[in-house]
């Protein structure tokens, strides 16, 4: 079995199994306490603080441990936000951020906040200057990620944390995706990151807040962790998570310039021996190891579990995969295609052999997918009184039916003559003018029906 989807949660590292069993025997005890055992405790927790804190960039008693990346987050925005309260109320935040910042985000407005979510390109990222001209008197906070955690696209943190210094905005930045490769660079103020993206235990979350900053821990205050993390220190899972973070660290460039050359020959190879694929992330202002590509008339879970079949294990943005069958927010921020989405994320040490199999059952897997989705339960096909105008009746299919269809009847119409696609899906939104950009037709725009929404395309070739 080949497990592609790092970006998920990494495979346990073997420094963070030993470390992991050592402290077991060290760390159980209660590292407030002055006798030997706590003593020892407490010198296996700072240890590891020390050696944390050395790969963030930031001093020892800048760092706290939380229980996950995703309450670092939490507790981060809640405390700066609230630290700044005198100075307003106003929250900016990317389109594409973790679903963690998104939360608070939605949280800080129902509760009266104000928010700016700053959009990205097709290729993921933001511009500095939509940053800077988000800034208002009344910012309290802005959130950048450092990468993507979807589709490996990384952000110009040190640039926008010198927007938001020159403006006197502290800047959060999730780290959580690229920790393991490297130190955040910029003037940040604070960092938050988890510990099973680069191969610690789970249940481990790092939490920055830069001497200086205003912060406010919000909640009961527990003495611990400098009142920002409540609850008994998990010491052994602690010290396992700094140590093979300095051990990745320790393999990161090596590693970086191997795992990219794996996925340049997927991003590369992928529309060759796959047609109808839209590769997307930037091409190079990306993580070593993610490529993420969307195949048209694709359902995503089918394929994810065609793939599972053939030994691997990779995940999907589709919205074919997702119970609320809405496409994932990263995609439909990108304005890119969602259906048959694919995330590869390799771990350290995947096998250049994992990769050439991979590719060479992908083509039949996803032909496989496509031919189950060929013969749809029919959809009424009529024409209207407008000219030479079809209408694809498609409402209650969920994607990527909607776009199977419209693809098999654009040739029924002249050049200059369009097809009306009627769809309840939202995904549609997003795929089918994607899949009028692929193959080089015409998107009109959308408008309202008596159910669903309708979708207008122009035969142009």
């Amino acid at each position: 079995m080949s497990y592609f989807d790092a970006a998920s949660s990494a495979p346990l590292h073997p420094v963070a199994r030993q470390a992991l069993q050592a402290s077991l025997d060290e760390g159980w005890a209660d590292p407030a306490r002055l006798y030997r055992e706590g003593r020892r405790a407490r010198m296996l927790l700072d240890a590891a603080r020390e050696a944390a804190a050395d790969a963030v960039g930031c001093r020892a008693d800048e760092l706290t441990f939380t229980s996950s990346g995703t309450r670092a987050v939490h507790t981060g925005m809640a405390g700066a936000l609230a630290g700044r309260r005198r100075v307003g109320r106003h929250l900016i935040v990317s389109a594409v951020e973790h679903s963690s910042v998104l939360h608070s985000a939605e949280a800080w407005e129902a509760a009266g906040g104000a928010v700016t979510t700053v959009a990205v390109d097709r290729a993921g990222g933001v511009a500095v200057e939509a940053y800077e001209a988000a800034v208002r008197p009344d910012t309290a906070l802005a959130c950048l990620q450092s990468a993507n955690h979807e589709v490996g696209t990384e952000q110009p943190v040190a640039e926008v944390a010198q927007v938001c210094q020159a403006a006197g905005v502290p800047l959060l930045v999730d780290a959580a995706q690229s920790l393991g490769w490297g130190a955040v660079a910029g003037p940040w103020s604070l960092l938050t990151a988890s510990a099973h993206k680069w191969g610690g235990p789970s249940g481990v979350g790092l939490l920055v807040v830069r001497k200086g900053v205003r912060f406010a821990a919000q909640g009961p205050v527990d003495e611990r962790e400098s009142g920002r993390a409540a609850g008994f220190e998990n010491i052994p899972a602690i010290v396992a998570a700094a140590a093979s973070l300095r051990a990745v660290r320790a393999e990161a460039a090596q590693e970086a310039v191997r795992l990219r050359e794996l996925t340049e020959r997927i991003r590369a190879r992928v529309p060759q021996l796959v047609p109808d694929v839209d590769v997307v992330g930037d091409p190079v202002r990306r993580l070593p190891g993610i490529v993420t590509f969307s195949c048209l008339y694709v359902d995503g879970e089918t394929l994810l579990h065609e793939l599972d079949r053939e030994g691997f294990s990779v995940s999907s943005g589709s919205s074919c995969t997702s119970s609320t069958l809405t496409p994932s927010h990263v995609l439909r921020a990108m304005g890119v295609l969602s259906e048959g989405n694919v995330r590869v994320s390799l771990p350290p040490g995947t096998a250049e052999e994992d990769v050439e199999r991979f590719l060479s059952v992908l083509p039949d897997a996803v032909a496989a997918v496509r031919e189950k989705l060929g013969a749809p339960v029919p959809v009424t096909v009529a024409a209207v009184g407008e000219g030479d105008a079809l209408v694809v009746d498609a409402l209650g299919k969920r994607c990527p039916i909607p776009v199977i269809e419209l693809a098999k009847v654009i040739g029924d119409v002249p050049v200059g003559a369009t097809v009306r696609v009627l769809s309840d899906d939202e995904a549609a939104r997003l795929d089918i003018p994607a899949w009028c950009e692929m193959r080089d037709q015409e998107y009109v725009g959308e408008e309202p029906a008596e159910k669903g929404t309708a979708y207008l395309i122009r035969r142009v070739s």
